[in-house]
């Protein structure tokens, strides 16, 4: 799709065209004023305070004891959090400037583009193996997008910039991630390699490269090897989407590399006049509304794998697609992203910017109505509601897919039901990211394992990772009265299971005030009677009956019925799960066969 962008033909394209910059200058002070006026002075007022704040502000330390701490106990955040306290001054001392215009803020830019310029290692000590190597810089995630930071600061101040900061920050740009990007083959996110699929890296990575040169490169042809290469690379992110545009990564993860990839395609369609449409594709409208079709409730999307339950998405983001595909659900999700409050994104400036000129559009207001049946048959992903207008109504999410997808948790057969905007059955979201996460006890971690899932549990085994451990759709059906998902699990599960069949059916019923949900389990032993436990994870407090186990939490309630003949029921609280939002108690609401046997069924009806 996007290779056939090659090096001559963008050349030639780019050597033809010219181009207004892609947001005005702060010379241009009509455009800057009138900005003003469309803001209001309540908000010009905020914007240069928070500058005024960051002038004050002590520019973080960022010594080398500190970058190796990761290394010592794990821990990221020590590192990290300074290193976007920098960014983020950087950001609003820039806009400060920009919307007053009285040279009050360029010393203390100064001292923070200087300082940034002179961090060893743009990129996270996650990312390396050691303290930074000078002479070979690591190209990852914030490398690429610290140098759309720099760029878009040259951009929008460059000619009342200190002329040596500039020169420092080009010289910086191309030795850290220009020529390394055309001259080096080992960027493991550029394209799939032994070991490595292509995922959300790719988006951010060659997406802020193709604009950090657009910014900066000044040799056409240059220019033009870089955004051939990243166009190519770029394919490769959106063969990581299906043929509906979803992406088992979620909603987060959409918003973070797809993000970084309508920025670049903005850019370059700016750039080009046209002439390069990163947007042109069908698939790409399907992709921008994936958030859509994952909404369960406001501010909830369905989050498997490492999506927390609570996200906020950028509403410029939103607000742009919104506009380029003139579809006012997007804008109404815009509106109600800006309203739950600002999105804490991994690249301030950019988004702080495109803030300013990619307003929602308040006429267009929120709720956002999804639709009744969302069904993505790749990835097996099945959103089903009651009532999509009715708030309280009961929604059920349900995945079957496999054990190595893109940021995976072992969750095949995964089942998220929500009722009163509140999830009682819960994907409790991604644990906090650590050096143990992403390394070869990333299973370890109790947060990845199928025991902290909706998932059964046989024999005594879990899931394992690896893509070999996968569901297969049986049956899907979505009507009037009720949608269904029928899966084949027992492939999820390891032989030591002695498994002969195992079939999990998820049904979302319409018929009541609220509706209810049916989640049927039918399994058969190969060798001998065996041991079954069908699982509900949640946060809140279950209480349990003779013939039923009441969830609450947030003052929602859902009864979650069963048979006493074929199962008893149990709870479980596993304390202090250690969340990417902090520390919290995960409730296993465990469903077991009340003797070993060759076959058996285990229906559970959950109502409102």
């Amino acid at each position: 799709m996007l290779s056939r962008y090659d090096p001559i033909g963008v050349e030639l394209i780019l050597r033809d065209e010219t181009a207004p910059p892609p947001f005005p200058p702060a010379a241009d002070r009509a455009a800057w004023n009138a900005l003003k006026d469309e803001l209001g002075p309540a908000q010009v007022r905020a914007l240069i305070e928070a500058g005024e704040r960051a002038a004050r502000a002590p520019i973080p330390a960022l010594p080398a004891t500190l970058f190796l701490e990761f290394f010592r106990s794990g821990d990221r955040l020590e590192y990290e959090t300074p290193w976007f306290e920098r960014r983020n001054i950087l950001a609003d001392l820039a806009l400060a400037e920009c919307l007053e215009y009285e040279g009050r803020f360029l010393d203390p830019l100064l001292n923070v583009g200087w300082a940034i310029c002179e961090e060893s290692g743009w990129e996270f000590p996650a990312h390396h193996d050691d303290l930074p190597d000078v002479e070979y810089p690591v190209v990852g995630l914030f490398a690429a997008l610290t140098g759309t930071h720099l760029a878009e600061l040259v951009l929008l101040l460059g000619p009342e910039l200190h002329p040596l900061l500039e020169k420092r920050i080009r010289h910086e740009v191309d030795v850290r991630i220009l020529t390394p990007f055309l001259t080096r083959h080992d960027h493991w996110w550029l394209h799939p390699t032994p070991g490595h699929t292509t995922c959300n890296w790719t988006a951010v990575c060659s997406g802020n490269i193709i604009a950090t040169a657009l910014y900066l490169e000044r040799d056409p042809a240059r220019l033009a090897e870089i955004i051939a290469r990243g166009a190519r690379s770029l394919d490769d992110y959106l063969a990581t989407f299906d043929a509906d545009g979803g992406s088992t990564e979620g909603p987060s993860y959409w918003g973070f590399g797809f993000g970084n990839y309508v920025l670049a395609g903005h850019l370059l369609y700016q750039r080009t006049n046209g002439r390069i449409d990163f947007f042109a594709d069908e698939l790409i409208r399907k992709v921008s509304v994936f958030p859509l079709r994952t909404l369960l409730a406001a501010n909830r999307f369905a989050n498997f794998s490492d999506c927390e339950p609570d996200i906020t998405l950028p509403a410029p983001l939103l607000a742009f697609l919104a506009r380029h595909y003139q579809n006012d659900d997007l804008m109404r999700l815009a509106n109600a992203q800006q309203a739950v409050g600002s999105h804490p994104n991994h690249s301030p400036l950019l988004w702080k910017l495109r803030g300013l000129f990619w307003r929602p559009d308040p006429a267009v207001a929120p709720p956002v109505v999804p639709a009744v049946h969302d069904w993505y048959p790749e990835m097996q992903w099945m959103i089903a509601r009651v009532d999509p207008t009715d708030p309280d109504a009961l929604v059920v999410a349900v995945k079957g897919g496999h054990n190595d997808e893109m940021h995976n948790q072992n969750d095949v057969g995964n089942v998220i039901v929500m009722h009163d905007q509140t999830a009682l059955v819960v994907d409790i979201g991604r644990g906090r990211y650590t050096r143990q996460y992403f390394s070869a006890g990333r299973y370890d971690v109790f947060v990845n394992t199928s025991l902290a899932h909706s998932v059964p549990v046989v024999n005594g085994c879990a899931q394992p990772p690896g893509q070999q451990y996968a569901a297969r759709t049986l049956d899907h059906q979505a009507g009037d009265e009720a949608d269904r998902l029928s899966l084949d699990l027992m492939a999820a599960y390891p032989p030591e299971a002695d498994l002969a069949a195992l079939t999990r059916t998820v049904t979302l019923h319409r018929d009541g005030a609220r509706g209810w949900v049916e989640l049927v389990d039918d399994v058969a032993f190969e060798s001998a009677p065996g041991a079954f436990e069908s699982v509900l994870t949640s946060f809140g407090r279950a209480t349990i009956g003779p013939d039923e186990v009441c969830i609450e939490q947030d003052g929602a309630a859902l009864h979650v019925q069963y048979d006493p003949a074929v199962v008893t029921a149990r709870a479980e609280v596993v304390k202090d799960v250690d969340l990417a939002t902090g520390p919290r108690d995960v409730t296993r609401v465990i469903f077991a066969l009340a003797e070993p046997a060759q076959t058996a069924q285990v229906r559970l009806r959950m109502t409102v």
